[in-house]
This record gives C-alpha cells, structure tokens and sequence, in this order.
C-alpha cells in the first residue's frame, strides 16, 4: 500500500472534531465534482493536469477561499482509500482507521475519474500517480499552515517511518517523499502568491526529467 497518511497524523492531532462537519460537506462537494462528467470532459479536452488546477479551484470556491480548508479537503477528496490498514509493531493487532469520504458510490466514481498521468514519470497503468494527490496536497497543507518552520518536510519522514513501523506498507517509497516536497514548495509559494495553481508546481517536477541542450 503506498503512503497516503502524510496528513492523517495531523487529522489525530489538531482540532478537526470541531470542524468536522464543514470538513465532511466540502469532502462530499469536491468528491462529486471529481466523480462528475464535467472534470472527464476537462481531463479529455485539456489533460490531467489542468483537472487537477479545476478541482482544486472548486476546493477553493465550497471552502469559500479559505486556503487551509481547501488543502485540508482536498487530502481527503484526493485519497483514493476509504480507511488505512495498520498493525501495530508489538502486539501485531491489525486495525483499520476511517477516513472522511463521500458515500461508497460517489467514492467509487470519483477514484475511477482521479487524474494520474501528472508527471511524465507516472506509471502508464490504470493506476498511475492517483495516489500522489494526499501526499502533494498533505504537504502542502503543512508548508502553508507552518508559521515558524516548515515541519512538512520532517513529518514526511516521519509518515513514511510510521508507515514502516506499523506495517502500512512494506518499505519507505522515495518517490512520495519527492512529491512531498513539491507540496511543500507549493504551501510556500502559496503563501506569498494566491494564484499559484498546483499544475504549475506538478509541471516543475517533470521539467528535471529534461536536459536543456544548449
């Protein structure tokens, strides 16, 4: 299983059982929008990453442009699972964490209109990067929201660790810890340019896979 707690462990930290409930509607509002016709039509005509710039856009507008409660929705709109499977290191007890999701249907329809050819690395199987979304949008959460220091790129770490250690997946995957910093460099961004958009962000990653030849 890859990794997709980047910000659940923030989910069991900070206060979001007062803001439960706002949190849930914008889930619901934002999984319909991905599960819509309107976003295969968008990533048909211009590509996978102008869908993701259009559900973030419409993350912005239900959170009423509340930058944080758009990341932070937008971690659970994007994760393709309904509940993390762990065991604990000790005592091997197998648990399973649910996660805030819109209805099985609407879930369902939504993961199966996940963009995922965001990079020009992404696997060309039906799966592609459709994981990579949490990890991008978890970071950045954490980068855009960080006042002193950027813990982002210290809790990356220390998910993929917990991961490791609670047998949520069997080995650290590098290539999460990548697009970790990418959302974290757009959380920075974020913050002094409002109208960054996430494919500009998700573009720069691909660009190293280019030689400039001069």
């Amino acid at each position: 299983m890859k990794n997709l707690i980047i910000c659940l462990i923030l989910i069991l930290t900070v206060n979001i059982p007062a803001q439960q409930s706002k949190l849930s509607k914008a889930v619901n509002l934002v999984s319909e929008f991905i599960a819509s016709e309107k976003l295969i039509t968008i990533r048909n005509e211009y590509g996978d990453l102008a869908a993701v710039d259009s559900i973030y856009s419409l993350a912005l507008k239900v959170n009423d442009f509340d930058y944080s409660e758009a990341l932070l929705s937008l971690i659970f709109a994007t994760v393709p699972y309904r509940e993390v499977p762990v065991q604990t290191p000790l005592l091997k007890i197998k648990l399973s964490y649910p996660l805030i999701s819109a209805d099985e249907e609407t879930f369902n329809r939504k993961n199966k209109n996940l963009p995922r050819y965001i990079f020009v690395d992404s696997p060309k199987d039906d799966y592609g990067d459709m994981d990579k979304f949490a990890h991008f949008f978890g970071s950045a959460f954490l980068s855009y929201n960080s006042r002193i220091f950027d813990l982002g790129e210290l809790i990356g770490y220390f998910v993929e660790a917990f991961e490791e250690s609670f047998k949520v997946q069997s080995r650290i995957d590098l290539r999460d810890i990548d697009v970790n910093y990418y959302g974290r460099l757009f959380g920075k961004i974020l913050k002094q340019n409002k109208n960054t958009l996430p494919s500009q962000i998700l573009f720069i990653r691909s660009l190293k896979f280019f030689s400039i030849i001069k």
